[in-house]
């Protein structure tokens, strides 16, 4: 699977595009369609992922959606289970806490997680905004906690491991400051 990353909007957020055999994943579309669209070129887009539907990650939903006409997934409309899109197999993990409708998409064959607002190298999402959960947010990085060391792929920012996170990140040791 290629994974490509188009960050968008003021607040740099990161946009993936996932391919496989010329059919296309968006992950959180979050401004300036036609930069993502661009990215796309000819290929065939067969779903949009969300993992929170902070403004952020969502300003061009729907105009991709209107150009695409395909099925958008998030945390309103998923279960925690294995979904089949075409040639794509994701685990749906819900990770409350920077907001109640926060998801994580684990591609286990690709060794890969998208974790939106969940995680940041060194952090976590804020969990001081509308929804957010701090209690919540200990819950999922417990959960997080207990899958093997993957690249975790942040709504802004760098990537990351989980690992890593495990070993360095302070809020993955119990402690919170906020």
């Amino acid at each position: 699977m290629k994974i490509s990353k188009v960050v968008v909007g003021y607040l740099e957020e990161n946009c993936y595009i996932l391919e496989k055999s010329n059919k296309v994943i968006i992950i959180d579309p979050g401004d300036e369609a036609e930069k993502i669209i661009k990215e796309i070129g000819n290929k065939e887009v067969v779903a949009i992922l969300i993992t929170h539907n902070h403004f952020d990650h969502i300003g061009a939903l729907n105009d991709l959606k209107s150009k695409y006409n395909v099925k958008i997934y998030d945390g309103n409309n998923l279960e925690e289970k294995e979904y089949k899109i075409n040639y794509f197999i994701f685990e749906v993990i819900f990770t409350k806490g920077h907001s109640d409708d926060s998801v994580t998409y684990y591609f286990k064959d690709e060794n890969v997680m998208f974790v939106g607002d969940f995680i940041f190298k060194d952090s976590i999402g804020r969990c001081d905004l509308e929804t957010g959960n701090i209690n919540k947010m200990k819950e999922s990085i417990e959960k997080i906690k207990k899958y093997p060391n993957v690249i975790l792929y942040p709504g802004h920012g760098v990537d990351t491991t989980l690992d890593y996170e495990k070993e360095n990140n302070i809020y993955f040791k119990n402690i919170f400051y906020m």
